[in-house]
Formats: structure tokens, sequence, C-alpha cells
């Protein structure tokens, strides 16, 4: 299984920060990543950011985004904190929480992150008996599986912060097709 895992809105003063984590089994790791690649040619984008696309056009290729990638073989779970918070502390301190799979193979974090950071999640993981072969930070340009886990932190913190029917029915789609994200609020796991 590779896990990816994206965060909107860490910076912010006020709102909230969102982590999500997208899980592949490592066998569609490639039909996933193909898949991604050619919504976005479809949709006539380079690469897909949710940060991209704010204004009303952008709302239109948001949703159909997020229409096209719900069939894809992937399960996620989502992490809120409420801002200001120091989150690479806060993060590491609920990471046990949401990640319980055995058999991780990659954990893909985007961003650049030292790797003494990597080291310390790594550890933090071993502590709690979960075994993962690697953990890597990325660039989701190179990366389409973390494009995806961008999507999700981006659709879940815009509808935590301001909820509209665009949202609401974004999340109502993906739970109908049987993607129940678990959502914690990172707070109250630590």
């Amino acid at each position: 299984m590779e896990v990816y895992i994206d965060e909107s809105g860490i910076h912010k003063f006020s709102g909230y920060s969102v982590v999500c984590f997208v899980y592949v089994q490592t066998d569609g790791v490639k039909e996933v990543e193909k898949a991604l690649i050619k919504v976005e040619n479809l949709l006539g984008i380079r690469k897909f950011r949710w940060s991209d696309f704010g204004s009303k056009r952008g709302w239109v290729v948001r949703e159909s985004f997020i229409r096209h990638i719900i069939p894809l073989p992937f399960l996620f779970n989502i992490i809120y904190f409420q801002n200001p918070i120091a989150f690479h502390s806060a993060f590491e301190h609920v990471l046990h929480s949401v990640i319980q799979h055995d058999r991780i193979r990659k954990i893909i974090i985007d961003g650049k992150k030292s790797r003494t950071y990597s080291r310390r999640i790594k550890n933090v993981l071993r502590k709690h008996n979960i075994s993962v072969k690697k953990v890597v930070m990325a660039n989701d340009g190179g990366t389409p599986g973390l494009r995806l886990a961008d999507a999700l932190a981006g659709l879940y913190r815009s509808h935590m912060e301001k909820p509209t029917s665009k949202t609401n029915d974004l999340i109502s789609l993906i739970t109908r097709n049987n993607k129940k994200p678990s959502i914690m609020d990172g707070q109250i796991a630590r």
C-alpha cells in the first residue's frame, strides 16, 4: 500500500488546517496515476492544484476533477485542526491514529521537508508498531497521487470554512460512492 499525504491551510492564522491521507493498494498505483493524468488532460490542465482554481471557472474544474476521481480505487482519511497551530508537532502527534494499515510500502508527503523530518515520521510510526519501508517528500507536480490528496484536502477545508451547496454536493457524492472517510479532529486526537 502507498499513502499520499497533503495538507491545506497550514500556514493560515484562522480557519482550519486539513490533512488528507489517500491510501492506494500497491498494485493499483499505476492505474490511479494514469487515470489522474488522463482526467487532467481531459480537463485541459497541466496539473491539478486546488489553490490554482479559485475563480468561477475554477469551481467548474474543481467539481469536474472530483467527479472524475471518485470511481478510482482509493480510500482516504481526513484530520483537521483549528488554526493557528504548530502544525508539524501536532501532525506527528496524531499520525499514528490515522495510519493503521499493515504492509505500507511507501508514504509520500507533499512538500520540501528535511531528511530529519522524514526520519522523525518513521520513528513516530515505528514507536506505534507501524512498519513503513520508505517515507519520502515529493512535489505534487511529479506525483499524481499527491494531486488526488490535494483535491480532497482542499475540498474538505473549503467545506469546513465556508460550506456551500457545491462543497456539500461533492462531499455527498463522495459518500454515496462508498468513499466514507474517517474525519478526525486533530486537537481531540492528541
